[in-house]
């Protein structure tokens, strides 16, 4: 059983499972996707085997981690100048943007809106939040529609379909880069299956 968000299938699941189910096809797979927040949770419940996720600063010493990608965390604008405009930004890296008064569509919780929310801290900043929203894919369609400034991992715009319809704003400093990777406990490791599958990543 995996759990990941829809952005993480479409960027990491085929390579790995085309290659795990050439080399092991009796084996079955449930794949459950969704907000990535709660992806060590459900692995630490028990809920899933494994999970792909971003790596927080602080792992619990029962998880093992093998990193996939490393991915940007951005912050996103609406292309349409008229949308961003009424925003208060006059280009993707404007850096006269009022953060006190832009607002802002930001994760409900998890590493991003950690690391977001520090970010506004070392400005003395206090975000407008627009929104909050479970699902990175939500934040980009409400990006692209003018309803405030997002902020969300590189690889989810990547692929995205509104791709053309957002703009990555030039920002400093940046915010941390997402440590993105398989997650499970080390306990699980031990299983054959969960072993063959651990050990052909990155071979």
């Amino acid at each position: 059983s995996l759990y990941c968000s829809v952005t993480a299938s479409y960027s990491f699941l085929y390579d790995i499972l085309s290659e795990f189910r050439g080399l092991h096809p009796k084996i079955e797979m449930k794949l459950h996707t969704g907000d990535p927040a709660p992806a060590l949770a459900r692995v630490m419940e028990g809920h899933e085997d494994i999970a792909i996720a971003a790596r927080p600063k602080s792992l619990p010493t029962s998880m093992a981690f093998k990193r996939i990608a490393i991915s940007p965390l951005v912050f996103i604008a609406p292309n349409d100048v008229n949308a961003a405009k009424s925003l208060g930004i006059t280009k993707p890296n404007d850096h006269k943007i009022d953060w006190n008064q832009v607002p802002m569509i930001l994760s409900e919780e998890g590493i991003s809106r950690s690391r977001v929310d520090q970010w506004f801290r070392q400005r003395n900043a206090t975000p407008k939040v627009y929104a909050q929203v479970s699902g990175n894919e939500a934040i980009v369609s409400m990006v692209s529609l003018g309803f405030g400034i997002g902020v969300v991992p590189k690889i989810v715009i990547d692929n995205s379909p509104l791709i053309d319809k957002v703009s990555i704003m030039d920002l400093q400093p940046e915010l941390e880069a997402y440590d993105v990777g398989l997650f499970t406990l080390k306990k699980n490791l031990a299983t054959p299956i969960i072993k063959a599958f651990w050990q052909q990543i990155n071979r």
